[in-house]
């Protein structure tokens, strides 16, 4: 059955369509594709993997047409990021400058 093993981090994406027999698992399917040759750095005991967005443990039995995703660690703690303002999400979201705030 196809299969598509899909990796993606800034700068570069691979998507590698992969024929596997029915009743193989996730790891199976990545460690059979040839795509950690390709990438040194998936360590499959850290990076999470899911398919079609939902994360998924490597024992997953696959079926016909899915996309396994290998998703990398976060690298910026989201806490650490400045928040924004209400008013400035929405006037980014419309393409606006943002209003001078009062302070």
């Amino acid at each position: 059955m196809k299969i598509a093993i899909a990796y993606a981090v800034p700068g570069r994406q691979v998507l590698i369509s992969h024929d596997v027999p029915e009743g193989t698992t996730i790891q199976a399917a990545i460690e059979s594709s040839g795509i950690l040759e390709q990438l040194p750095q998936v360590d499959l005991q850290k990076n999470k993997v899911g398919i079609y967005g939902k994360a998924k443990p490597l024992d997953t039995v696959l079926a016909a047409g899915d996309r396994i995703e290998i998703y990398f660690p976060v690298t910026v703690d989201p806490k650490s990021l400045p928040k924004r303002k209400p008013a400035e999400k929405k006037a980014a979201a419309d393409g606006e400058a943002p209003a001078p705030s009062a302070g």
